[in-house]
C-alpha cells in the first residue's frame, strides 16, 4: 500500500503491520523536549501519575528559553525546577538559557535528522519538519507520558501536499511562503492533516528559509509540517550530526487529502494583519499603518539569514524616532556569527537593541511586551489578541525586511520604499 512521508515516518515508530489516516497508534518517541514552561507542568502530573523514573535520560532535552534570562522570582523558580528535575533524573542535556531557544538548537547542533519523531513540550515542534522530521507538539500531560514511557498516542493524520512553484520575488523570504499557504487553506485548513511541501521551487530554498515555512505549519491548524529531505538536507547535516538517517518521500501513488500549488512568481512580500495569521495581505495594503515596535526574532525567524537580511535594511540607516526595533537572535551560535559580521554593531549604530536568545516578548513573556493601543510588526509566528502583551495592542507578522523597513519609516512599507540599492 502507498504511503505518504508522515505515515511512513509513523508506521516505523509503530507497532502495527500498516497503518492509514484516522487510525490511533502508539509511536515511539526518538527524543522529548519540554521548556521552563511546559516543564514543570509536566513533571507535576508524573507525580501525579506516581511516576519515578524516565524512560531514557539520553533521550531527553530541557531547555530554559521561555524566561531566560528569568524576568521575575516566579520565572526564575520555574528555571530552578527545570534543573532541579534534570539532575534528579539524570538528564543531562539541560540548557540553562546560554544555547537559546530550543527549536533553533535542536536543529543547528544536530539533534534532528530526517524521519525521527519528536515530541515538543511547545506548539511550535512542527518546526523540524524543516528537515524531513516528524515534530509534535504536545501539551504538558502527554508530555509526561512521553517522559515516563517514550510514546504517545496519535491519530494518524492525512496529508496535504504543497507544491512551490517559480521563484521568489525581491524581498521575498520562506515567512512569506507560509503566509501564502495559511491565506489559501484558512487557520483551520490543515485541521487533521500535516503539511507536505514539495516542487521545483524547494531545492532553492536554504535550511533557514525551511524552519520559517515548517514552524508556521500549526498556524494552518497542521500538526506538522515536512520538507522530504535532499541535498540541501544533507548539505546542512554534514559535520554536524553522527545520527544515521535516510531520505524518504512519499511513495508514487500515496493518497492525499489536498494538493495545493504555490506560484512564488505571483508572492509579493505579504504580512498577517491583526489578529489572526490567516488576515493575510500583501503589504502594500497595509502600507500607512504607524506603528511603535519592531520585533525581530523567535525559533524560525531570528536565524543568521533573517539577522543579514534586517541588517541590508538597516545598515546606513536609523530606527525612527517612535519606533522601538528589538533583535533577537534565536542562539548563541546565530549570536556570535552576527557579532562577527558585524551585524550587531550595525543594528546597534541603527539605534536598535540587541536582545540575548530567548522566546521573550513572541509569546508576551517579557523583553518587549505592548501596550494597549500600540503596534508591532514582528517576525514572529502569531497574532492573537494578547499575544504579545495587551489584548489592546495589535500586532502584524511579515518577514525581516518588512520588519526593519517599518522600522526606518515608522510606518507599515514596502521594503524597496527605503531600501534603494539594497541585494534582495
Amino acid at each position: 500500500m502507498p504511503h505518504t512521508l508522515a505515515e511512513k515516518i509513523l508506521l516505523a515508530h509503530s507497532d502495527v503491520a500498516d497503518l492509514a489516516p484516522g487510525d490511533l497508534v502508539t509511536v515511539r518517541c526518538d527524543l522529548v523536549m519540554a521548556n521552563d514552561v511546559s516543564g514543570p507542568i509536566a513533571f507535576r502530573m508524573m507525580e501525579k501519575m506516581g511516576a519515578t523514573k524516565v524512560f531514557d535520560p539520553a533521550k531527553i532535552v530541557m531547555f530554559a528559553d521561555h524566561f531566560a534570562p528569568a524576568k521575575d522570582a516566579r520565572s526564575a523558580d520555574l528555571q530552578r525546577q527545570l534543573k532541579a528535575w534534570s539532575e534528579a533524573h539524570g538528564v543531562t542535556h539541560y540548557g540553562q538559557g546560554r544555547g537559546g531557544i530550543e527549536h533553533t538548537v535542536l536543529v543547528e547542533d544536530g539533534w534532528v535528522v530526517p524521519g525521527m519523531v519528536i515530541a515538543g513540550g511547545d506548539s511550535h515542534a512542527c518546526t523540524y519538519g524543516a528537515l524531513g522530521a516528524f515534530g509534535s507538539g504536545l501539551g504538558s500531560t502527554d508530555i509526561a507520558a512521553c517522559l515516563v514511557f517514550g510514546s504517545f498516542w496519535q491519530m494518524v493524520p492525512a496529508t496535504i501536499q504543497v507544491e512551490f512553484t517559480g521563484s521568489k520575488r525581491p524581498f521575498v523570504t520562506g515567512k512569506d511562503l507560509i503566509l501564502a499557504v495559511i491565506a489559501e487553506l484558512g487557520v483551520g485548513g490543515g485541521t487533521g492533516a500535516v503539511l507536505e511541501f514539495v516542487g521545483p521551487a524547494v531545492p532553492a530554498l536554504s535550511i533557514d528559509e525551511r524552519l520559517a515555512v515548517a514552524n508556521m505549519a500549526v498556524e494552518a491548524g497542521a500538526e506538522a509540517g515536512f520538507f522530504p529531505a535532499d541535498e540541501v538536507t544533507a548539505a546542512y547535516l554534514a559535520g554536524r550530526t553522527d545520527r544515521s538517517w535516510q531520505a524518504a518521500r512519499s511513495d508514487p501513488g500515496a493518497s492525499f487529502a489536498r494538493r495545493v500549488r504555490i506560484d512564488l512568481d505571483a508572492v509579493p512580500p505579504l504580512i498577517a494583519l491583526p489578529h489572526s495569521p490567516g488576515n493575510v495581505v500583501p503589504v502594500t495594503e497595509a502600507a500607512g499603518q504607524p506603528i511603535d515596535q519592531v520585533y525581530i526574532g523567535n525559533c524560525a525567524n531570528g536565524t543568521i539569514t533573517d539577522l543579514r537580511q534586517a541588517a541590508a535594511i538597516l545598515a546606513g540607516r536609523q530606527v525612527h524616532p517612535r519606533v522601538r526595533a528589538i533583535i533577537v537572535p534565536a542562539s548563541q551560535k546565530v549570536y556570535r556569527q552576527a557579532l562577527a559580521e558585524g551585524l550587531l554593531d550595525q543594528f546597534v549604530a541603527a539605534g536598535a537593541v540587541v536582545s540575548t536568545p530567548t522566546c521573550g516578548a513572541c509569546f508576551g513573556g517579557h523583553m518587549g511586551v505592548l501596550a494597549a493601543g500600540e503596534r508591532a510588526v514582528t517576525t514572529t509566528n502569531r497574532n492573537f489578541k494578547g499575544r504579545m502583551g495587551s489584548p489592546g495592542a495589535e500586532v502584524y507578522l511579515a518577514n525581516a525586511y518588512v520588519a526593519a523597513a517599518a522600522a526606518v519609516a515608522g510606518e507599515i512599507v514596502e521594503p524597496s520604499a527605503v531600501a534603494e540599492g539594497v541585494p534582495a
